[in-house]
């Protein structure tokens, strides 16, 4: 009797193992693939909870005992993650525990003003908190992760993170004779730099034109200087008018001599190269050349026949010549 009643309980922890073992590593409820947010600071209890409102854990007691039971034990993580349908439970835990959460980009592209940064960390509904408007200059150009509940100023905060670092590390490798004293310098002119030209091969011939003013006391001369107080960065949609070219605004480097008082965008880090190491030119002007790209002179004779070259592409396009 005794052996029989062995045999019997030896036969019910078979098969409650096996049972333990099909709800622990067997198919789960999930339908579908679904995203769980994890909120920061979760411990297990809490975060069994939001799993099995997302419907990927049926049984939340029973979740998280086996998990107590046969789990490694290791702290849950925050994020948003991705639970592939029918995910196990024992899947489920590893996930939480030392899966990759969601990435999610935003990518603010070279030159974009502070203010377009600011709208487009507004623009995420699924970030929190307020959208801090950085200074101008701060931001790195790049694409950037965040997550689901993440706040718009720790995004924001990755983001002018990644620019002191580059800067700093561009600043060390610095060469050349432009004379542009200090980081908040390098930014003002790369910024203007970023804004003349979309293409990456004139980056130094027109840092090179630049530094090369600066050095002769010559005004810029840079229209997106004289666009930038009147737009904060932005399109200004329409010509230049004469009357916003004679303002002084601190900007206008028409008017006023030297750099702007601050950069007008947010450089690259190939402009803060090029301005860092400028190509050795002679050049101190140049002017479009009607493929997206500009041409370079020496002198203001060239550079007049050059602009006149200009005109004739403009008029041969049906565009007015003036300013």
């Amino acid at each position: 009797m005794k052996k029989r009643l062995s045999q019997i309980g030896a036969g019910l922890v078979v098969a409650a193992a096996a049972v333990i073992a099909w709800i622990w590593w067997g198919p789960g409820p999930a339908e579908k693939a679904t995203r769980v947010t994890i909120p920061d600071g979760v411990a297990l209890q809490r975060a069994t909870d939001y799993l099995h409102y997302a419907g990927v854990v049926d049984n939340r007691t029973v979740f998280y005992y086996l998990a107590r039971l046969l789990g490694e034990g290791d702290p849950v993580q925050a994020g948003e993650f991705e639970i592939p349908k029918g995910a196990s439970y024992s899947s489920v835990l590893d996930i939480i525990q030392h899966g990759r959460p969601v990435v999610r980009l935003i990518t603010i592209p070279e030159g974009t003003p502070s203010i377009i940064v600011q709208e487009k960390l507004a623009a995420i509904p699924e970030l929190t908190g307020p959208a801090p408007l950085p200074p101008e200059g701060s931001v790195l150009p790049s694409s950037y992760d965040w997550q689901r509940g993440e706040s718009r100023a720790a995004v924001l905060g990755r983001m002018t993170a990644a620019m002191t670092k580059e800067l700093d590390a561009l600043w060390a490798k610095r060469k050349g004779d432009c004379p542009v004293t200090t980081k908040q310098e390098v930014l003002t002119l790369a910024s203007i730099v970023e804004k003349e030209t979309g293409k990456p091969a004139e980056r130094r011939m027109v840092a090179g034109v630049y530094c090369n003013r600066l050095k002769m006391g010559m005004k810029l001369d840079a229209d997106p200087t004289v666009i930038y107080p009147i737009t904060k960065g932005k399109p200004l949609g329409r010509r230049i008018l004469r009357s916003e070219l004679n303002a002084i605004t601190g900007y206008n480097t028409y008017r006023e001599p030297g750099l702007p008082r601050g950069p007008i965008a947010n450089p690259g880090k190939e402009s803060i190269a090029a301005v860092l190491d400028p190509a050795p030119t002679k050049a101190l002007y140049f002017v479009a050349d009607g493929t997206g790209g500009h041409v370079f002179a020496d002198t203001l004779d060239q550079h007049n026949a050059n602009v006149r070259k200009w005109y004739d592409i403009r008029r041969a396009r049906g565009r007015c010549s003036g300013v």
